[in-house]
């Protein structure tokens, strides 16, 4: 169902690690993500999906397998970050996450290296993909942890990025009165390799180009944002080709969004939404040929949980 990164546990580890293992005593596929992200919150810990994808998830394309339960715990209310970057493709990763944000879910960025320091083939080091949250005036493990469920991050593997709009902080709601609006973004780029492209996305899109000069590694602007319509709106840099030193695919940073609540209207993209709902058919279908439960009310449960979500974004797609 997908790797998860559970931040926090206080009381005690949770078993089993893995599910849908074939020839093992892990070989059904219950407990679903859903399950342990419960158990999880039971303890006051964070729930994160880890080191989404290499590739892009296509729930058209039934000759590749489809088994990532991310769209059903995010519309559950389970997930409390997800990876942008990661051991993974930092756009391929943020194309999904941004059609999750387009459907109304709040999502913070989180990242982390997922790094085996005995595989030959690892790509960069232990620390190369980071997140930077800020916690406030003091640094602890519990702010540590409330500022990433509460949005005040980004992450990176070398740009560093400073981002505001309306004088707002990453993870900030804005609340405007309906109607056009515009609103001052400000932004600060440094790196320590160049970067090609430092963009605004919001809903999805590019909304604003900040240009880049001289060794293209340092920016600081403000540029005027239309707004007209509920939505999220990040800050991203990234370049077009790896450069050394960062051993990644390419050099990337993106924050947390910026929420802009315009009167009382939704976050909403039918489109999207339609999307995660056939990501969720394919999942169930998957579940119902699965021939190794262990009982007949695994299978239930699983197949319960999933049409509760696909019902929700269904729902969204209207």
């Amino acid at each position: 169902w997908g790797h998860a990164a559970l931040l926090g546990l206080t009381d005690h580890y949770l078993l089993p690690e893995y599910a849908g293992f074939p020839n093992t005593a892990a070989a059904s596929l219950y407990p679903t993500n859903a399950a342990v992200a419960d158990l999880a919150h039971a303890q006051g810990a964070l729930v994160g999906y880890v080191h989404p994808f290499d590739t892009a998830p296509d729930p058209a394309d039934t000759a590749q397998p489809l088994t990532y339960e991310l769209p059903v715990d995010v519309a559950l209310g389970k997930v409390d970050y997800v990876e942008v970057m990661g051991y993974s493709d930092h756009h391929i990763t943020s194309e999904i996450w941004y059609r999750l944000l387009n459907c109304g879910f709040r999502l913070p960025a989180g990242a982390g290296t997922d790094a085996f320091p005995n595989f030959a083939s690892l790509r960069g080091p232990p620390g190369l993909v980071r997140v930077f949250v800020k916690t406030g005036a003091a640094l602890d493990h519990a702010r540590w942890l409330a500022a990433i469920k509460a949005g005040r991050t980004f992450v990176s593997n070398a740009p560093l990025l400073e981002f505001t709009l309306g004088g707002r902080d990453i993870g900030d709601e804005i609340r405007l009165p309906p109607g056009p609006h515009r609103l001052a973004a400000r932004v600060g780029l440094a790196s320590n390799v160049p970067v090609d492209h430092l963009e605004i996305v919001g809903n999805g899109a590019v909304v604003a180009t900040i240009p880049l000069s001289g060794d293209r590694t340092r920016a600081r602007d403000t540029v005027s944002i239309p707004v007209a319509r509920s939505g999220w709106y990040v800050l991203r840099a990234y370049s077009d080709r790896a450069e050394l030193p960062v051993l990644d695919l390419y050099p990337f940073a993106s924050t947390s969004p910026i929420y802009v609540q315009v009167g009382d209207q939704l976050v909403r993209s039918a489109t999207d939404a339609a999307f995660f709902a056939r990501w969720i058919a394919r999942l169930e279908q998957a579940a119902r040929s699965d021939t190794a439960w262990n009982t007949g009310a695994e299978r239930e449960e699983v197949l319960r949980r999933f049409g509760e979500a696909r019902s929700i974004l269904e729902a969204r797609a209207r």
